[in-house]
């Protein structure tokens, strides 16, 4: 058997080889059609991708934004007041999210596929109305 031990201290993924005509395919963890959710995120990301994901800062584990969160973000991003901890701002408001647990930073997840970068993640203090815990 294979394994892999994930970095922010999550018991990993352990699988065997696969056998059979299924042998070929790699699985898919993310998956946007199988799911149906109200959060846009949930119905993107696979639980078990979402299980590993932590902030590659922090270490801590990171959730998928609620409706309310991604409202506050897009109505700030359309005002102009979003950018990234690399500096740029962002242009477009995305569809979905990540939001560290403890609420301070969200990354964002573009084409279902999350955007797990220190330099794009997005502090939520520099949006005056968003939701907090």
């Amino acid at each position: 058997m294979e394994g892999a031990r994930q970095a922010c201290g999550k018991t990993g993924i352990v699988r065997a080889k696969p056998r059979g005509p299924a042998a070929t395919h790699a699985p898919r963890l993310i998956c946007s059609e199988s799911r149906a959710a109200a959060n846009p995120a949930e119905a993107m990301i696979d639980k078990r991708l979402l299980d590993i994901l932590c902030d590659p800062v922090t270490k801590s584990p990171v959730r998928p934004l609620s409706a309310a969160e991604l409202d506050a973000l897009g109505r700030a991003v359309a005002a102009g007041k979003v950018s990234t901890e690399g500096g740029a701002p962002l242009k477009g408001a995305p569809s979905a999210g990540l939001i560290t647990r403890d609420g301070r930073t969200i990354y964002r997840i573009e084409d279902d596929i999350p955007v797990m970068l220190p330099d794009e993640a997005i502090a939520t203090s520099q949006i005056d109305d968003f939701p907090r815990p």
